[in-house]
């Protein structure tokens, strides 16, 4: 079975620089003229590293390596919002800003196609991922019915100029992160209200962009307890946590019938606190607080090099247990990807976190 990952991944190195080269033109890397020029160039080198090593960890589709915070790169990207201590508030007409729409990670590996091919010997196939209008909208603090389909435009425009097709690679699914979704108890949900509507019209918007240009497209989604994203037509495979009911409720086989929908099955946790957690409580009895001690001291040994976070990480075999009861459950011509449940930004190393990747690749691969 095929797999991709959700993106972020930690960061080693000077962030500071990295941050300053994500947001320098790409002309000054060429020119070599300045310290902004390197910048530029570390932000280069570490994207292409990072999207390389997933791919030799064995996922298939990866996406481009997330070091930047999600939210924050989208509100970077548009125009109409002005930043408040208690989230953003809507300033304007929501727009892309000009020459903003290209998500610098994928202008990247797209310009560098040819180079990626090369060195993994085959072309290169890219997830896209955006923060979708829902999560987006509960960052504001004055968030309306109509907000949602205000962003809609914005971030279709965003979806569209970052889908290329070229001899050395392509993208093959853009999707939609809405890890706020199903978490927050909002007004604006309630049934038969207008912002349900505004929510589902900027969702088929946003999803009916990447179809018209032939590329799959998936919900990354936290909760699947408001079942509102099965009504939307243009969206083609979901997403969930490992312990989500989405993989366990007799219902989900007829949903993705109805719907014409597949699962990506999410087959390793990715809260590096939470497989801490669970090693403990496997080996060892006591109180909450004594858990919660423990778990601290495991994270200070980790920091200071004396246990390695490999220990903590999932085995293949339960990975691949996950995998078959998810089949089991809806069919496998119903299952389509496999992969991690979330980003692994909150991995204690970038090692492990490859490796985790490489667990989960071999975990979907086996026969």
């Amino acid at each position: 079975m095929e797999t991709y990952d959700i993106g972020s991944l930690p960061f080693e190195g000077d962030f500071d620089r990295f941050q300053r080269g994500a947001v320098e033109d790409p002309l000054l890397a060429l020119l070599h003229a300045s310290a902004k020029g390197l910048d530029r160039l570390y932000f280069e080198d570490r994207v292409l590293k990072g999207y390389i090593d997933k791919v030799q960890a064995g996922i298939d589709i990866p996406v481009y390596p997330q070091f930047r915070d999600m939210n924050q790169m989208f509100f970077d990207m548009l125009a109409g919002f002005e930043k408040k201590s208690d989230g953003y508030l809507v300033s304007g007409a929501i727009r892309v800003r000009p020459d903003k729409a290209e998500i610098p990670e994928v202008a990247v590996l797209r310009n560098n196609a040819k180079l990626i091919s090369e060195i993994t010997g085959k072309p290169m196939r890219l997830k896209v991922c955006v923060t979708g209008p829902y999560t987006l909208a509960s960052l504001l603090a004055d968030r309306q019915p109509d907000t949602f389909t205000s962003l809609a435009g914005p971030i279709s425009k965003i979806v569209d100029a970052n889908i290329f097709k070229t001899k050395y690679g392509q993208v093959e699914i853009i999707s939609v992160e809405e890890p706020s979704f199903g978490l927050l108890d909002d007004p604006n949900l309630d049934f038969g209200g207008a912002g349900r509507d505004s929510l589902l019209r900027a969702w088929e918007n946003v999803f009916s962009s990447a179809k018209r240009r032939d590329v799959r497209t998936a919900y990354h989604l936290h909760s699947t307890a408001d079942g509102l994203f099965w009504e939307v037509k243009a969206a083609d495979i979901v997403e969930s946590h490992v312990d989500d009911i989405l993989y366990r409720s007799p219902k989900t086989k007829a949903l993705l019938e109805r719907s014409g929908k597949v699962l990506k099955a999410s087959i390793a946790v990715t809260s590096f606190d939470t497989l801490i957690r669970c090693r403990v409580a496997e080996t060892e009895k006591g109180s909450e607080a004594e858990v919660n001690e423990r778990v601290g001291l495991a994270w200070s040994s980790i920091g200071k090099g004396l246990l390695s976070p490999h220990e903590f990480l999932e085995t293949v075999d339960i990975m691949r247990m996950r995998l078959r009861e998810v089949i089991k459950a809806v069919g496998a011509e119903r299952v389509a990807y496999a992969g991690p449940e979330c980003g692994l930004r909150s991995f204690p190393s970038y090692d492990s976190a490859l490796e985790l990747l490489r667990r989960t690749s071999t975990a979907a691969h086996l026969d």
